[in-house]
C-alpha cells in the first residue's frame, strides 16, 4: 500500500502543484504515494455553501466552522483503509515542524493535512480529532496550502526508494540537529575562489572533521536556537 496523503482545502487545484515535479512528481507516477485534493466547498452549509461565521466574542475575520470541518474530515478519515492517519493543520500558532515530525509521518501510512483559511478554525473541532498543530514558518501566511506542499514534500523525500542514496536524508540539514556544511564542485577554482585544500585530499577523516567544523560554526553563526538545544544534548 502506498503513502496516501489526502489534503482537505478551498483550492484542490493547486495539489499535487510542484509535487508532480522531480523525485515527488517521479515517485507519483510509479505509486509510491498518493495525492488526493477534497474541496472543503461542498461541506458548506445553505446556497452560498458557507464556511466559515463571525467570532464569538468579536473581532476582525471570520472563522471556520467546526461542524462543517468535522463533516469534510469524517469523509476522508478512512480512505484509503487506513483510519489511523493523523490530521495535520498548519497554523502560526502550532509547535513549530521539525525534521522529526516529517521522519515520523513519513514512516507511517500517510496523512491528512487541514488548510486553513480567513482567521482560523474553530477550536472545538482541533480538540475533538485531536488534530495535531504545526508551524512552518515565524510569518503568517493566507492559508494553509504552501504549509501543506512543504510538509508533503518532506515526507515523500524520505520514502523508501524516492532519494537516489539512501545517505542523503543522513547528512543534510536537520538530520543531527545541525545545519550542513559547505559545498563545492567543479572548477576547483572560479574568480579567484578556490575549493578548500582538505576536501581535495583525498584523506576521508580529516574531510569528515572539516565538515563537522563547519557544520557546528554555520549553526551556531545562523540558527543559535538549534546550536543551543545541540549544546545541551548528552556525549553519546
Amino acid at each position: 500500500m502506498s503513502w496516501r496523503a489526502d489534503i482537505l482545502t478551498l483550492f484542490p487545484e493547486i495539489f499535487p502543484g510542484p509535487l508532480g515535479l522531480s523525485l515527488a512528481g517521479r515517485a507519483l507516477q510509479k505509486g509510491v504515494w498518493s495525492c488526493h485534493a477534497h474541496d472543503l466547498r461542498p461541506f458548506g452549509l445553505g446556497a452560498h455553501r458557507a464556511l466559515d461565521d463571525a467570532p464569538f466574542g468579536g473581532g476582525a475575520g471570520m472563522v471556520m466552522r467546526p461542524d462543517v470541518l468535522d463533516a469534510a474530515l469524517q469523509s476522508v478519515a478512512g480512505l484509503g483503509g487506513d483510519t489511523s492517519r493523523p490530521v495535520v493543520y498548519p497554523t502560526p500558532r502550532g509547535r513549530r515542524a521539525t525534521q522529526k515530525d516529517v521522519a515520523r509521518l513519513a514512516r507511517g501510512a500517510g496523512v491528512i493535512v487541514l488548510c486553513g483559511r480567513f482567521e482560523g478554525v474553530d477550536e472545538r473541532v482541533l480538540e475533538k480529532r485531536g488534530i495535531e498543530e504545526l508551524c512552518f514558518s515565524d510569518f503568517v501566511l493566507s492559508g494553509g496550502e504552501i504549509p501543506a506542499l512543504a510538509l508533503l514534500d518532506g515526507c515523500v523525500r524520505l520514502l523508501p526508494g524516492v532519494m537516489g542514496s539512501a545517505l542523503s536524508a543522513d547528512e543534510e540539514s536537520f538530520a543531527n540537529g545541525l545545519l550542513e556544511y559547505p559545498h563545492y564542485t567543479r572548477p576547483a577554482e572560479w574568480e579567484g575562489r578556490k575549493v578548500p585544500e582538505v576536501l581535495l585530499s583525498g584523506h576521508h577523516g580529516a574531510i569528515a572533521r572539516w565538515r563537522s567544523e563547519k557544520s557546528c560554526a554555520v549553526t551556531r553563526a545562523r540558527r543559535p536556537d538549534l546550536w543551543a538545544t545541540h549544546e545541551k544534548r548528552p556525549i553519546s
